[in-house]
């Protein structure tokens, strides 16, 4: 199997990257289904998948054993995401030649949320505070490395301002960073105002838009409450409205992603990240709908 591809090859390479982000499951059941949603997303040909952790690096192991299995099982490159939570330094650069090992060769850095309990983070000693300092060390120490970050198109929840969330993003790029995966949005405005924004201050590297289907009205609420996402009026009222029908929120969801997705296709995205949940049903019916044919 050849070596896998780091980011910055795979957007220089294609004018659309697909990709879908997966979360270890707590139980082996739910890893044999998780693998079976991922055979299902495997026939729209993603580029790369990336999983994450739980709070606080609580999964991580677990996330490097199922990075490194969608590598050997579907020969795809692969990307773990990284926090600075709970971790020192040397125990983050341990992490990262593990990953290699495996040959893992693509990392989301992420500064991370403070563990359940807590409101505000802090670093464990010899640890980093920052994101950016997380990059510029896998910059410096594992150069072969490929590094996308998190950018939030309705400003990140803790930043003093727009500008200064702005000016951090910059700094995560400026130490090194090949791409930036955006936090959930619902309102594509919200989206092309950020990538010109990012444009006006130097952030030259791909944007990719985050997207989560939404299949459930409760779920969509919680998660959007916690990054702090705006759901568009007029889709909120037709999620509740369906409040006792399953299949129609299903339905309306599928719906709206899929306009979603074709409006940001349409306007010139280099790729699209789904977050999947684990599941396969709702971002499938998005993929079999829009149409890549027009780039």
């Amino acid at each position: 199997m050849p070596h896998a591809m780091r980011l910055p090859d795979i957007y220089a390479q294609t004018d659309f990257a697909l990709s879908f982000e997966l979360f270890p499951p707590k139980t082996e059941a739910g890893l044999e289904a998780l693998f079976g949603h991922a055979d299902r997303l495997m026939r729209f040909a993603p580029s790369y998948i990336t999983c994450t952790y739980g709070a606080g690096g609580s999964t991580q192991d677990k996330t490097l054993e199922i990075a490194a299995r969608v590598r050997r099982e579907y020969h795809l490159p692969v990307a773990t995401h990284l926090t600075c939570v709970g971790r020192t330094a040397d125990q983050i650069r341990d992490y990262l030649r593990r990953a290699q090992e495996a040959d893992v060769q693509n990392v989301v850095a992420l500064r991370g949320d403070p563990p359940q309990g807590e409101t505000e983070f802090r670093p464990v000693a010899g640890g980093y505070s920052y994101a950016n300092e997380l990059v510029d060390m896998i910059h410096h120490d594992f150069p072969d490395m490929g590094v996308a970050v998190g950018g939030y198109p309705e400003v990140h929840q803790e930043a003093l301002s727009a500008a200064a969330d702005l000016d951090n993003l910059k700094r995560k790029v400026d130490a090194g960073s090949h791409a930036v995966i955006t936090q959930l949005f619902y309102d594509n405005a919200d989206y092309f105002r950020f990538r010109e924004r990012c444009d006006a201050v130097g952030v030259n590297v791909p944007i990719i838009p985050g997207l989560l289907p939404v299949t459930n009205v409760a779920q969509v609420k919680r998660i959007a409450s916690l990054c702090g996402a705006q759901l568009p009026a007029d889709f909120l009222g037709l999620l509740e409205g369906a409040s006792e029908d399953a299949a129609a929120q299903f339905e309306i969801g599928v719906q709206q992603a899929t306009a979603q997705s074709q409006g940001l296709i349409d306007g010139g995205v280099p790729g699209i990240h789904y977050y999947v949940l684990n599941k396969s049903e709702a971002a499938s019916r998005v993929l079999e709908a829009v149409t890549l044919s027009d780039r």
